[in-house]
């Protein structure tokens, strides 16, 4: 076989590339990644691609595509949210995080990428199983080497077990098929000593699923995205003025969540301007209602998973940032 270049040089330094599916090295050929048995993956849109676009998260791929930059913190003049979250959830910006391998799992647009790369100056592996993995490079391919990113399986990582000094996943373990399964593979990838830090939907009680998205979703989920996004955006403006109208008169808590709206108040930003609320609230909406799975978990769950698969907890609990948002976080040290 013609001798081949490694990935990126500096790949071999830090964490390198293996083929997931047989644990043997990769290097870069032409636009494919190639291991010994001549094994090939190719290179898309500047991303090596592990996975057929064609799963169970395409709504994902078609709505972060779409919607590239609405969530991306730089390209706002009113939300620096994404940037609040992180911090608040992570406490990463007590660190110095120069030359520190980080592995984020499920990147969608890149919202977080950005903030890990524009504000810190750790190595950043990234990927998800979408193909909202193009709409990340373009967002934040401008900075090089310091992002590695990556379309593949949570299930099939393309990096060796016990690689990493940190690893996060934010807002994703609930879209999975198997939480548990999803949590454990992530585990897998902490170094010794390394951290994880998840943030998932949460059960809050009995009357979680007592909420119009999961009365809908059987229905909603089975539709075709242009359809259902189309519906959303038609019904967006009355939505919006009958869910501020039962915030201002103080029913909000009982009545919103019976609207086929996103929670407006309690999710995002508040000082947006009213195209761009509107667009977050047709995004946001929409990622409610399109996802094959939504499977929320008990914080003590996912904290009883931690620690079965070796790690220290060391916070399970919500977390408060910004305007009075909450997100619940299970952290954790690898024994």
């Amino acid at each position: 076989m013609q001798q081949t270049d490694t990935v990126v040089k500096e790949d071999m330094e830090f964490v390198p590339l293996i083929n997931p599916f047989n644990g043997m090295p990769l290097q870069k050929d032409n636009e494919t990644l190639v291991d010994e048995q001549n094994y090939r993956f190719p290179i898309v849109n500047g991303v090596p691609r592990f996975v057929p676009n064609d799963n169970y998260t395409t709504n994902f791929g078609f709505q972060w595509n779409k919607f590239q930059k609405t969530q991306i913190d730089r390209e706002s003049r009113n939300s620096s949210q994404s940037k609040e979250r992180f911090f608040a959830v992570t406490d990463w910006g007590k660190e110095d995080l120069s030359g520190k391998n980080i592995l984020e799992a499920g990147s969608g647009a890149g919202r977080f990428t950005q903030i890990v790369l524009d504000y810190t100056k750790a190595n950043l592996y990234s990927f998800d199983y979408s193909d909202a993995v193009s709409a990340n490079f373009r967002n934040n391919g401008h900075h090089g080497d310091r992002l590695k990113l990556f379309q593949a399986s949570i299930y099939d990582m393309p990096f060796p077990n016990h690689s990493f000094d940190k690893v996060f996943c934010f807002g994703v373990l609930q879209h999975t098929p198997d939480f548990e399964k999803s949590v454990k593979c992530l585990i897998d990838k902490v170094k010794s000593g390394g951290e994880l830090i998840v943030d998932f939907y949460p059960v809050v009680g009995w009357w979680t699923k007592i909420h119009a998205k999961y009365i809908l979703r059987p229905w909603t989920k089975k539709m075709s995205h242009e359809k259902l996004l189309g519906l959303i955006d038609r019904n967006a403006d009355w939505l919006i003025n009958t869910t501020n109208f039962f915030n201002k008169v103080g029913l909000g808590k009982i009545t919103n969540r019976f609207l086929p709206v996103c929670d407006i108040k309690g999710t995002l930003p508040p000082n947006l301007a009213k195209e761009e609320l509107r667009e977050w609230v047709v995004l946001d909406t929409f990622d409610m209602y399109s996802p094959e799975h939504d499977h929320p978990q008990r914080i003590e769950t996912v904290k009883g998973w931690f620690e079965k698969y070796g790690m220290k907890v060391t916070h399970a609990n919500f977390i408060t940032y910004g305007d009075n948002f909450k997100a619940a976080v299970v952290k954790g040290i690898k024994n």
